[in-house]
């Protein structure tokens, strides 16, 4: 059985950082593309951030390049995403996705 697990969302204040976890079991993860996507209330679901099975090639949303990083242990069978300085607009439900499988999504709140 395929299992993603979210992890590490909450509530930030605008300019602060988080670091999303996705713990991964049941598929070969040192094989698998990983994405972070997120969901905004109102919007539909957007791509924000991709890599590679060997975590040699990353792709960002324009709206989150340079502040935000995706990256993958292989040991651990983890993917994270690393989220700095903050805006309002980062404000969603953040997924993780080895397509065509998905976890249940972490809620991320940035106000002050």
């Amino acid at each position: 059985q395929v299992q993603l697990v979210e992890s590490g969302g909450g509530l930030a204040q605008p300019g602060g950082s988080l670091r999303l976890s996705c713990t991964v079991s049941g598929l070969r993860f040192s094989s698998a593309r990983m994405s972070w996507y997120r969901q905004a209330p109102g919007k539909g679901r957007e791509l924000v951030a991709f890599i590679s099975s060997a975590g040699d090639n990353t792709n960002y949303a324009d709206s989150v390049k340079g502040r935000f990083t995706i990256s993958r242990d292989n040991v651990k069978n983890i993917v994270y995403l690393q989220m700095n300085s903050l805006k309002p607009e980062d404000t969603a439900i953040y997924y993780c996705s080895a397509p065509p499988f998905w976890g249940q999504g972490t809620q991320v709140t940035v106000s002050s």
